[in-house]
C-alpha cells in the first residue's frame, strides 16, 4: 500500500495513504519540545484489514453518512448501492476506500485525485454522473490544511455532498487517563433528528447551545448527531479541543462550502470526531420531500473548492 511522508523542517510530520482514500492516518507536531500526536489511527491501519471510516482522516463522496436502504433515486432513475453500516445502508459514498492517483508530492505538500471514470469506471452504474475529487495537503510548522475540489466532468447535472471525517486524538499527550477531561467547543446551535441513525427531516434548536460553544468536557459527551446552525467568524467557522492539564489546544477551522457538522464519540473513547458536512445526511430525500439539506447540484464543468485546517499550540 502507498503510504507517502510529509516532514516539515519545525519537526510536524503526516501520512497519507494514496491507495486507500488519500486518508492522512497520521498527523503530530511539536508543542512545549514534546511530539504531539493530533490525529488518530491505531498501528497497522497501513496494513489494511481495517475499517477505512474509522481512523485518520476519511474523505466522504459523493454522499457522506447514510442513505436509507442501497436504492438510491434520482429524477425518475434507481441506483443500486451497496450496504455498508451494519444496518442495510449505504454509507460515505465512494472514495474513502479506492486508491486514488498520486499527482504532487514534495516535502510538505501532496496532492491526489479521483476520477470516477477513469480510477473506477463500475461506478457509472451507481451515480447519476462521473465526478472528479481533487485534494491537497500542505503540511506547515504546526498546521495541517486541506483543500478539496469537487468537479464535474460530466454532461448531465452531479448531486452530490462531501464529508471529512476527522479522527482527533485525546488526550493531547501526556497522561492517556486525562483524556476524559479534554474541553471540545462546537459552534452549533442546532440539531437533526435521527431515527435508527436516519434523518426524520426535523430539525430543532439546541437548548443549551451556548455551552457546546464555550465547551463540553469529553467525558460528558457521548454523541453519533447531526448538528446545523454553524456559527462563522466571517467565512469562517471555528471549533477547538482544549487539553488542560496539558495545557494545549488544537484548533479545527473550515470555510463555508461547509453547513453541517457531525461530532461522534468512538466506543474506544481515545479519539473524537468533528465533522464538517456540505450537506446533511442524505440531503438527495430531503429534496424530494421540499426541504433544505444542503444538497449540491454541479452542472456540468462546474466546480466548487473548500477548505480544512487543524492547528495546535501551547496554550500555558
Amino acid at each position: 500500500m502507498q503510504n507517502i511522508r510529509l516532514e516539515h523542517p519545525a519537526g510536524s510530520s503526516a501520512e497519507i495513504l494514496v491507495d486507500l482514500g488519500f486518508n492522512c492516518h497520521k498527523f503530530s507536531a511539536p508543542v512545549d519540545g514534546e511530539n504531539v500526536p493530533i490525529v488518530w489511527s491505531e498501528e497497522g491501519f497501513a496494513e489494511g484489514g481495517k475499517r477505512p471510516s474509522g481512523r485518520g482522516i476519511p474523505l466522504l463522496f459523493p454522499f457522506p453518512g447514510r442513505i436509507g436502504g442501497t436504492t438510491f433515486q434520482w429524477e425518475g432513475r434507481s441506483f443500486e448501492l451497496t450496504a455498508g453500516d451494519g444496518q442495510g445502508n449505504a454509507i460515505h459514498g465512494f472514495v474513502l476506500d479506492r486508491p486514488w492517483r498520486l499527482l504532487e508530492q514534495t516535502a510538505t505538500r501532496a496532492v491526489a485525485e479521483f476520477h470516477a471514470s477513469v480510477d473506477d469506471p463500475a461506478l457509472a452504474d451507481m451515480w447519476p454522473a462521473d465526478f472528479r475529487l481533487t485534494v491537497a495537503y500542505e503540511l506547515g510548522a504546526a498546521e495541517l490544511s486541506l483543500e478539496v475540489t469537487i468537479e464535474n466532468p460530466d454532461h448531465h447535472p452531479l448531486p452530490c455532498g462531501l464529508g471529512l471525517h476527522p479522527y482527533f486524538q485525546l488526550p493531547l499527550g501526556g497522561d492517556a487517563t486525562n483524556a476524559e477531561h479534554c474541553i471540545v467547543h462546537l459552534p452549533v446551535t442546532k440539531n437533526w433528528e435521527l431515527e435508527n441513525m436516519l434523518l426524520t427531516g426535523r430539525c430543532a434548536d439546541i437548548f443549551n447551545a451556548a455551552e457546546f460553544q464555550a465547551g463540553l468536557r469529553f467525558g460528558d459527551m457521548q454523541f453519533d448527531n447531526v448538528f446545523s446552525g454553524l456559527q462563522f467568524q466571517g467565512d469562517v467557522c471555528h471549533a477547538a479541543i482544549t487539553d488542560p492539564q496539558a495545557k494545549r489546544k488544537v484548533s479545527i477551522s473550515f470555510d463555508r462550502l461547509f453547513r453541517e457538522c457531525v461530532v461522534y464519540t468512538p466506543p474506544h473513547r481515545r479519539a473524537v470526531c468533528i465533522e464538517p458536512y456540505t450537506c446533511t445526511p442524505d440531503p438527495f430525500r430531503l429534496a424530494r420531500e421540499g426541504m433544505d439539506g444542503g444538497l449540491k447540484i454541479l452542472q456540468p464543468g462546474q466546480k466548487y473548492t473548500g477548505r480544512f485546517q487543524i492547528s495546535v499550540a501551547s496554550c500555558r
